[in-house]
């Protein structure tokens, strides 16, 4: 008889972690559309990786700790860099140059389901039961019921814009189970400092090769949306990343994506007047629903108090 593998759950810690890392990530929306107005997509990038790393070496320094010298290691943080930093965060730059903020934000969330299926792919304790398919598919139409059915009408596939976002989401869920199968048992401070370390080295002569010497005479409040995107919806934010990573496995970490999204549109509302949704609250209920049918604790209560 095969041996049962446990499978990974969402502990009520790894939930309050889970929400921090969403609200952290939904709001390094405005902040790099801000940005973007005054600087390009590389040296946001850029920018976003060279500061963070910064931070996190202070991090290592503050606590006495050395990042690893083995080039196995080194090539695993490279590989991470790529598909967790660079790449998603270019293709995804460009395209919130070009499509609505919306839309991007609906095929964001499509980190989501990526992530389910590559999880289900490679881990044995991360099976994609029928639950998780139903509560990520309903909690998936939540975000798109928050930001606006209207706005699928004009998904179209053709777009680069578009094919660049979603091709963004694919590769943070293949970043997820790379670090979990590359990454695993290294401390949070480590693996997020390593992956930004080996992203700030490629970004960096990038983008002096490609943009030539960044621009220094900045507006104080791009100066203020770098700071925000590269020290806290990337240096503390992976922190917590490769936390919620290890206590709840890839899959359910990617979640975090379905929560990003209506806390952008929360915050667009809040700084910048913008009209929030009517559908907003269906589409949040929705969204919870979903998180509790991919949870499974107030089911499992039900069944305990029937008991």
């Amino acid at each position: 008889m095969a041996r049962h593998t446990p499978q990974k759950t969402l502990s009520s810690r790894a939930w309050v972690e889970l929400a921090a890392l969403s609200c952290l990530w939904g709001a390094s929306f405005l902040a790099i559309r801000i940005a973007l107005d005054e600087v390009s997509v590389v040296w946001m990038v850029t920018h976003r990786v060279v500061w963070a790393a910064v931070v996190l070496w202070l991090v290592l320094a503050w606590r006495d700790e050395r990042l690893p010298r083995d080039p196995g290691i080194w090539a695993a943080f490279a590989v991470m860099g790529l598909l967790n930093n660079v790449i998603p965060f270019s293709l995804m730059g460009w395209g919130q140059l070009h499509i609505e903020t919306g839309l991007t934000a609906i095929l964001n969330a499509t980190t989501a389901p990526f992530g389910l299926l590559v999880a289900a792919a490679i881990f044995a304790d991360e099976r994609l039961t029928v639950r998780k398919a139903l509560g990520t598919g309903l909690a998936f139409f939540g975000v798109a019921t928050t930001i606006g059915l209207d706005n699928l009408r004009s998904l179209d596939l053709r777009s680069l814009a578009q094919l660049a976002v979603l091709a963004g989401t694919f590769s943070y869920a293949l970043a997820g189970a790379w670090s979990r199968v590359t990454l695993a048992g290294l401390k949070p401070e480590i693996a997020a400092t390593g992956m930004l370390t080996a992203s700030a080295a490629m970004m960096l002569p990038a983008a002096f090769i490609l943009e030539g010497p960044p621009d220094l005479s900045l507006e104080p409040r791009t100066i203020a949306a770098i700071a925000y995107f590269a020290v806290a919806s990337t240096a503390l934010a992976y922190l917590l990343y490769y936390r919620v990573l290890a206590m709840a496995g890839s899959a359910n970490l990617l979640l975090c994506t379905l929560l990003v999204a209506p806390i952008s549109i929360l915050l667009g509302a809040v700084v910048l007047g913008e009209r929030l949704p009517p559908q907003a609250l269906a589409g949040f209920s929705l969204l919870a629903a979903g998180l509790a049918i991919i949870d499974g604790r107030l089911f499992r209560r039900r069944r305990r108090l029937r008991d």
